[in-house]
């Protein structure tokens, strides 16, 4: 890879910089920490924790000696030390919490609990990107997870980790695999395109999502998709916040159409030094198994099918061994269970995290480091390996003018997966197919009668992973009402991944030699990018009005580079991994592009008595990935908030103690459509002609094409009763996105499949969200708190000007949802001859595509949300968080429609038609080769018979968390913790997984931790 040493230097430099800086901090600072912080008298020493409803600690919350300037904070863990008369009232406060006021008496261990102040929403801080706001006087739509629920899942991404938790956020894990993804959708799917990525901002840095993995690579088992995101160590985040309506977004301009998340880092804590130390293990399995056949209701099925085909009398004929192996070759007595042998393995994860806090009350630091080693359900030694550090330094001069904050985070990944997943062949492999192994331990072929999954293991494929993220944000005080602002951010993710091909890994009857088949592929690729963004922000109070400006720019520059090599011939194996030894080397990808980004924003907001609130926000972008004068587009938001319980109309003593009506509109955009769209573009071959490179067109020029943009709507209503007891939150929204950016098809005649245009088509996105808070009991021993969340979305293609003329006719239709499928109506099974009948939409007498595919299935949630509880008695704590969707998805007819091909299935197959009169959901029994069968059966695959409920309700997370009391000195603490993810499913769904009914790919594993976090 180009500059990869260069790059792991610079790396390497950059933290070990970090490194010294901050232990050097933690000299200096540990020693003023304890003359400047701790306030010695000549009494008696008073220790103890302060810790929140959740038994959570509270570091940094403030213990001061009442009407004096005595006091001290809590460390990392939330343990102090303080020294004071028995006479003396300590005062306990942290912000968000109810302060309290202890008389000493004789006491010297005080162990505090602060309740949090919902009362005081005011103060609750909620970052909304560039400015910060409050939970009351938040004007836009913001949803937030917090550390202590991060920390309370055993995920190695970040989406992972919120899962259930907010309204409008739709998250599927794309696979069980270590290293996968996530698909996320916020408040539902706004273009055409099918693109639904929102935007990710990791302390003030574009973060990207899209992995520079290939899919050719990988084979299916979906590594090409390993997730940039899993760089981020959840235990490593404190927060993350979901932007979801206009007034939240459109300060991101067109990068903010599909929503904003913002991962926010911990960060450095002022006290004594501190160290913490996090480990835990845990176990994965496969949750749940499919009921297939055993041998003898497979074999009886098979035999019936190739006799249904009219070769029954070949059955006899041992010419014909090799085409029927499981009926006449292979032991007819023998059974495995292919999905215990398979995809039955326990994946175990281990995480071992080290991390350093302190600082004094100007600067503060942190250093985290992280080893995680997590292995796979499949046989073999296959495992992701990830080594992370994560380091933040704070600092504020005395006269506080000036402030200073760096973070910087590397990681680096090795995933070495098998080549294949093995899910579709636990799912399919005949029952009675052969042993894997010889006797004498070698992989069995059975006299080249079969294709042995595990031989796949021999090939490798190995993705290696480095990825640096830097930022520094700078803020000064250049008068009482200006400060000026600095945001500067560097990102640097690199993938070098390699595959090898053997020939000895393939049966042996295809002759297949190292000189004509063995082959290496490899991918080194890099994304460079960085951005900076200078802001003004001016702040102004006139009696009862106050004004905040915020002003600034962004300049931003990403620039991408991927290498795909392929060599196929080598004299023998031993020589695969050079790949000079190869005799044919084949550039299958050589790309370099680069995207830049610049944009003027604004944002300018008005309070009026603390109660009226007014919001308005504007962006103007250019993007490169427009052609001359379509560059640039305007983007802006108004959002308006009431407090109406701070009017003098509503009585002092009502239930009803917070209420407040909000809503905004603005638009946002989107440029998502890949660099260098606009031009004529060409591809490197590998090839020569006559000694001169040759290139072949790869796209075809249209600089016309303009910004997507999408136009959102809220209203929302939230109220707090009975002192905020119960907060309840109610928003309506509706987004349209137009001008949609797609790949419009072309005629195969042009030599393109389609060319990068605007589609004059209108997607309206429209939806209720709840989300309920409640404390249910509060009491010095015991409590418990409830959260609830519910999303209702509805989606419609509102507009498609002259669609049944397009080529999309076949796949949307006005006034349906984008998420449809158009499918064939089944209407049974033919009682006479056993085959699977349609209905004919056109009365044409024949069932085709285009015109009888009209049935429509949409695949969309209708509804989902979350319900969680904590449970604290004294030490012990208990979280349960219940995920819950309602949905359609399509079922097992989906992967194989007729019974008694040669492959395994459920046992509902069973039930098939097998003589003229019956009534059975399934068609006669075939082998495959009576080809008259196959129209309908493939037709059958894509109807409605093809989609069923997949509705559940899941155990998403548990988590059983006792934290020792140790007597002999509160500076050290040991929180014991079980944790447990998708750990019990209620559905009716016959399939892998109802998120997840694909029998090609691993399922989500359930996954139980134990761990221990140890504080001192």
């Amino acid at each position: 890879m180009k500059n990869t040493f260069l790059n792991k230097v610079k790396g390497l430099l950059i933290y070990t910089l970090i490194v010294s800086f901050a232990f050097l901090t933690t000299q200096v600072f540990s020693r003023s920490t304890s003359k400047e912080m701790i306030f010695i008298t000549q009494q008696q020493q008073i220790k103890g924790k302060v810790t929140d409803e959740n038994n959570t600690p509270i570091s940094g919350a403030s213990i001061q000696i009442k009407n004096t300037n005595i006091g001290t904070i809590t460390d990392f863990d939330g343990s102090y030390s303080i020294e004071a008369s028995t006479n003396d009232t300590l005062v306990f406060s942290a912000l968000g919490y109810k302060a309290k006021e202890i008389l000493v008496n004789n006491q010297t261990s005080l162990n505090i609990t602060l309740d949090k102040d919902v009362t005081a929403l005011g103060e609750v801080v909620v970052n909304a990107g560039y400015y910060n706001t409050t939970e009351r006087e938040r004007t836009g739509s913001i949803s937030s997870v917090s550390a202590a629920q991060i920390e309370k899942q055993p995920v190695n991404n970040p989406l992972g980790a919120i899962q259930g938790y907010m309204p409008g956020v739709n998250i599927v894990q794309n696979t069980g695999v270590p290293g996968g993804g996530y698909n996320i959708e916020i408040r539902g799917r706004n273009f055409i395109n099918g693109n639904t990525e929102p935007l990710y901002i990791v302390d003030g840095v574009p973060w990207g999502s899209q992995s520079l993995g290939v899919a050719e690579l990988s084979a299916g088992i979906n590594n090409a998709n390993i997730s940039p995101l899993n760089a981020i160590s959840p235990t490593d985040i404190e927060s993350i916040e979901v932007l979801k309506d206009a007034d939240a977004t459109a300060i991101y301009g067109s990068r903010g159409a599909n929503g904003v998340v913002l991962i926010t880092t911990k960060k450095g804590v002022e006290g004594k030094t501190q160290f913490k130390v996090n480990l835990s293990s845990s176990m994965g399995k496969v949750s749940h198994f499919l009921d297939l056949m055993k041998t003898p209701e497979y074999l009886e099925l098979r035999r019936e099918a190739v006799i249904n085909d009219g070769y029954g009398t070949q059955l006899e004929n041992s010419a014909y061994d090799f085409v029927w192996p499981d009926l006449k070759t292979w032991d007819q007595n023998r059974y495995t269970n292919w999905q215990k042998e398979l995809i039955g393995g326990t994946a175990v994860r281990n995480l071992a995290q080290l991390s350093i806090s302190g600082g004094s009350a100007q600067t503060q630091f942190l250093i985290s480091g992280a080893y995680q080693k997590e292995t796979t359900v499949f046989p073999g030694d296959a495992n992701y390996k990830k080594y992370s550090l994560h380091s933040n330094i704070n600092h504020v001069s005395k006269n506080e003018r000036f402030t200073f904050n760096m973070t910087a985070n590397y990681t680096k990944e090795y995933n070495q997966m098998p080549r294949t997943d093995l899910t579709r062949s636990a799912y399919t492999l005949p029952p009675n197919a052969p042993e894997l192994y010889t006797e004498d331990g070698n992989i069995n072929w059975e006299n080249n009668t079969w294709d042995n999954p595990l031989a796949v293991l021999d090939d490798d494929y190995v993705a290696e992973i480095n990825n640096l993220a830097a930022n520094i944000n700078l803020s000064y005080q250049l008068l009482p009402n200006l400060k000026l602002i600095g945001n500067l951010g560097y990102n640097n993710y690199q993938i070098a991944s390699y595959r090898l091909l053997l020939s000895s890994s393939r049966n042996p009857s295809f002759g297949f030699t190292p000189e004509g088949y063995s082959s290496i592929s490899t991918n080194d690729s890099s994304r460079d990018s960085w951005i900076i963004e200078p802001q003004v922000q001016w702040n102004k109070e006139w009696g009862d009005l106050k004004v905040n400006v915020l002003i600034g720019s962004t300049f931003q520059s990403q620039t991408t580079d991927q290498l795909v090599l392929n060599g196929t011939g080598f004299p023998n194996n031993s020589l695969i991994n050079n790949i000079a030894a190869a005799s044919d080397l084949e550039i299958r990808s050589s790309t370099n592009s680069v995207y830049n980004y610049q944009a003027f924003f604004g944002r300018v907001n008005f309070k009026v008595l603390d109660k009226y609130i007014l919001n308005f926000t504007g962006r103007r972008d250019g993007s490169s990935r427009f052609g001359p004068g379509r560059q640039f587009g305007n983007f802006g938001a108004i959002g308006a908030a009431w407090l109406f319980t701070k009017e003098d109309f509503m009585p002092s003593d009502s239930m009803l103690s917070y209420g407040k009506l909000r809503g905004s509109y603005g638009t946002t955009g989107s440029d998502n459509i890949g660099d260098y769209q606009f031009l004529s573009t060409y591809n490197v071959t590998g090839y020569e002609y006559n000694g001169t490179l040759v290139l072949e067109p790869s796209g075809i020029s249209n600089p016309l094409f303009g910004w997507e943009v999408n136009k959102k709507l809220e209203v929302a209503l939230e109220l707090g009763f009975i002192k905020d007891r119960i907060l309840i939150n109610t928003a309506w929204y509706q987004n349209r996105s137009s001008n949609q950016l797609v790949g419009i098809p072309l005629a195969a005649t042009t030599g393109f499949t389609s060319l990068t245009g605007n589609l004059d088509a209108t997607v309206q996105n429209t939806g209720w969200e709840i989300d309920l808070n409640t404390r249910n009991i509060l009491n010095e021993n015991f409590k418990w708190t409830t959260t609830f969340n519910i999303s209702i979305p509805k989606s419609k293609l509102l507009a498609f000007p002259d669609i049944e003329n397009s080529t999309f006719a076949s796949t949307y239709v006005v006034g349906q949802p984008i998420s449809i499928r158009k499918l064939y109506k089944a209407t049974g099974v033919n009682p006479e001859t056993g085959i699977y009948e349609f209905e004919d939409y056109n009365d044409d007498g024949v069932i085709t595509s285009l015109e009888d595919r009209q049935w429509i299935e949409d695949l969309a949630p209708e509804f989902y949300g979350g319900l969680g509880n904590t449970f604290t008695y004294k030490n012990l704590s208990l979280n349960l968080l219940f995920q819950f969707k309602k949905q359609k998805a399509f079922n097992n007819y989906r992967q194989q429609a007729a019974p008694g091909l040669m492959q395994n299935a459920s046992v509902s197959y069973l039930n098939r038609w097998q003589q003229p009169g019956d009534d059975t959901p399934l068609m006669i029994a075939t082998s495959g080769l009576n080809y008259s069968l196959n129209p309908s059966r493939d037709q059958f695959r894509q109807s409605n018979m093809a989609v069923s409920d997949a509705s559940f309700i899941r155990l998403r997370n548990a988590t059983l968390n006792y934290t020792i009391p140790n007597q002999a000195s509160e500076k050290f603490a040991v929180d014991v913790y079980l944790q447990g993810q998708n750990l019990w499913t209620l559905t009716n769904f016959d399939g892998p997984d109802p998120e997840h009914s694909s029998h090609i790919i691993l399922p989500p594993l359930r996954q139980i931790s134990l761990g221990a976090q140890f504080n001192f």
